[in-house]
């Protein structure tokens, strides 16, 4: 536990606070939609009765698809589209169509919320495919499979992840699957994991709750910025969560707002008198750590919300944010 300075005496954890979603992950890509630079957002969520993707594209369109596996035929889910007409003041006006399969989505364990391969989601405007994701291209409709896809980044990537004092999170960084693994030790020694090797060991963490340094994973420099005030402060409810950051290269700090399930999870966890401030815009840059981020790798770039019109472009940066939520 944070030490008792911080802390109130232990109370037993609610069920709320210990219900929590299988697994949620945001992946934020830069790319062309309708002649303009877009930010676009997918999340992913998956609990053990629901499976959704939110795709969001600011001041442009929000839909969710549902992804319910089932064994029976009739309940799986089925191949889709939607169109959405799209209207700008003194701009032409654009159709943007999605197209999506899932029904064969390969999953890399049996909770993950993000598919690995056997599938396809295709966004399109005035007939080009402008966006594609997955690796079932030669079944678009054939109308559009002859049409070659614009340019897109994957910039930025969100995941929420929970425990008590270790959290865990699997999936690609730096070109190969990994494991990180965000380690507290005795409440006072924070222990930083790559694929079971430790990077970085940070001592007295009542005192040096938020920082970062530099760590190298196979030779490559990766800024690492952590942020546990929240943990400080609200250890004794139970609701507090840690914020870290993995950056690597110039200009990978772009966060859009929270959309979706993962604003429902920001809201419903974020109850605490610390964090009001936080539920205002549910923003992940409200975070210090997030601002600290944005400032150094950019000279002071403001996060990409709905209201921000430009967010800077990749630059071949990558960014990987972890919410590491206490589970007490």
């Amino acid at each position: 536990m944070i030490p008792a300075c911080f802390s109130q005496p232990n109370t037993p954890p609610s069920s709320s606070t210990t219900q929590a979603p299988q697994n949620l992950v945001t992946c934020i890509y830069q790319t062309q939609l309708c002649n303009s630079l877009t930010y676009l957002t997918l999340t992913w969520f998956r609990t053990l009765l629901s499976h959704s993707l939110t795709i969001y594209a600011p001041h442009t369109f929000s839909i969710t698809i549902t992804l319910n596996p089932s064994t029976l035929s009739f309940f799986r889910t089925r191949p889709g589209s939607k169109s959405i007409y799209l209207t700008r003041p003194h701009k032409r006006s654009h159709k943007i169509k999605l197209h999506w399969d899932f029904s064969g989505a390969l999953f890399s364990t049996r909770n993950s919320a993000e598919p690995e391969s056997c599938f396809y989601l295709a966004i399109c405007c005035s007939g080009k495919v402008e966006f594609f994701l997955g690796d079932l291209f030669r079944i678009l409709p054939l109308q559009l499979s002859t049409h070659q896809t614009g340019d897109q980044t994957l910039v930025s990537r969100r995941k929420h992840v929970f425990g008590s004092t270790s959290y865990v999170s699997r999936g690609e960084f730096l070109g190969s699957k990994r494991e990180i693994e965000i380690e507290l030790c005795s409440g006072e020694v924070l222990r930083v994991k790559m694929d079971g090797q430790v990077c970085l060991v940070v001592k007295r963490l009542a005192w040096k709750f938020r920082g970062n340094e530099k760590i190298f994973i196979d030779g490559v420099e990766v800024e690492f910025y952590w942020d546990v005030l929240s943990w400080v402060v609200d250890s004794e409810n139970g609701n507090g969560y840690g914020v870290f950051v993995f950056q690597v290269g110039d200009g990978g700090a772009v966060w859009p707002e929270m959309v979706g399930p993962e604003k429902k999870l920001m809201k419903k966890r974020l109850v605490g008198p610390t964090m009001t401030s936080s539920i205002a815009t549910l923003s992940p840059s409200n975070s210090g750590v997030l601002q600290w981020t944005e400032e150094s790798s950019d000279g002071g770039r403001s996060s990409c919300s709905s209201s921000t019109r430009s967010c800077g472009s990749s630059n071949g940066g990558f960014s990987l944010l972890l919410y590491a939520w206490r589970r007490d």
